[in-house]
């Protein structure tokens, strides 16, 4: 018994109250607060397993240490993350309840590393809630982006698209409840519901996923209306970890990777230059059109590029 209590962390010696587990007091304020997202829509921490000390207690079983201070654990933690040492970062859990616009879940769910609980519409009927949005966030299609906004779109066609959108939504919906009152089952009567409906779900991730999961779905390029929850589930999480956020944010999510083509052309030339040369040095360098805007810019975050 002695030998497997020297290889247990000091700190279950220190408080032996009403729980053994690891508190993050930051995740602890966040439990059962929900932050609104869009319209209807919300996502609050139901529940956690792990702390950032979990995450160093899971790197070094390895060589049978426990933690010794939150100085070496950010150390550690840092190192991790440099290094996409995933795995201890997979020993901590997080449970979110959220509700959000079918759209939305479709978006969420292609991210598979989760377990999904969510509202069932052959049980249950579906809410008279829809998505209706902004003003400011109906655009035109983007003319470079096959799936994103683009230009403004006159303040009558918005007006008259945010109309519509809501005498849709009645219409389908008096017709759900139609279809449900003269007998028709639930898993056939909700076939005419639009996915701006508002669908709910648990959803549990490990950090590691999560962190993943909030890299792409923070990016500007992201659909706003997926971006919103990001944003919430990142707020919660930058106070509930903060050692593994501060890592993530510094090493991932505000970092700038380089491939090799874009190495050689960063190499091959005297940085910083001008717009012109850096284009026609770039399209020297790298084939595809794409690449080379995405390249570029990369440049101007540097401002290698005048």
């Amino acid at each position: 018994m002695a030998m497997i209590e020297e290889q247990l962390p000091d700190r279950i010696f220190e408080n032996p109250g009403v729980t053994l587990r690891p508190i993050s007091e930051g995740a602890e304020k966040w439990l059962y607060r929900p932050i609104q997202c869009l319209d209807h829509g919300f996502v609050y921490l139901v529940d956690y397993t792990g702390t950032d000390l979990s995450v160093v207690d899971a790197a070094r079983v390895s060589y049978g240490q426990g933690t010794k201070s939150v100085n070496t654990a950010e150390g550690l933690i840092r190192y991790l993350r440099r290094h996409v040492h995933t795995s201890p970062s997979e020993m901590v859990e997080v449970k979110f309840h959220c509700k959000m616009p079918i759209v939305v879940a479709r978006q969420w769910v292609r991210h598979r590393t989760a377990n999904i609980n969510e509202y069932s519409g052959r049980y249950s009927e579906m809410l008279d809630e829809f998505y209706l949005p902004a003003l400011d966030d109906i655009k035109a299609q983007a003319k470079d982006n096959k799936q994103g906004r683009g230009d403004e779109l006159p303040l009558d066609i918005r007006q008259e698209v945010r109309t519509r959108f809501a005498e849709g939504y009645r219409r389908q919906y008096e017709d759900y409840k139609w279809f449900l009152d003269v007998g028709v089952a639930k898993e056939i009567a909700r076939l005419g519901l639009p996915v701006a409906n508002y669908t709910q779900w648990y959803w549990k991730i490990d950090l590691h996923n999560l962190m993943h999961f909030l890299r792409l779905r923070l990016d500007s390029h992201a659909q706003y209306e997926i971006r919103v929850y990001g944003e919430a589930m990142a707020r919660i999480i930058k106070d509930a970890f903060p050692l593994s956020f501060g890592a993530f944010e510094d090493y991932q999510l505000h970092a700038i990777s380089f491939s090799r083509l874009e190495l050689d052309v960063l190499n091959a030339n005297q940085w910083p230059m001008s717009r012109i040369k850096a284009d026609r040095v770039v399209s020297a360098g790298i084939a595809n059109k794409r690449e080379q805007a995405e390249f570029i810019a990369k440049l101007q975050k540097l401002n290698f590029v005048l």
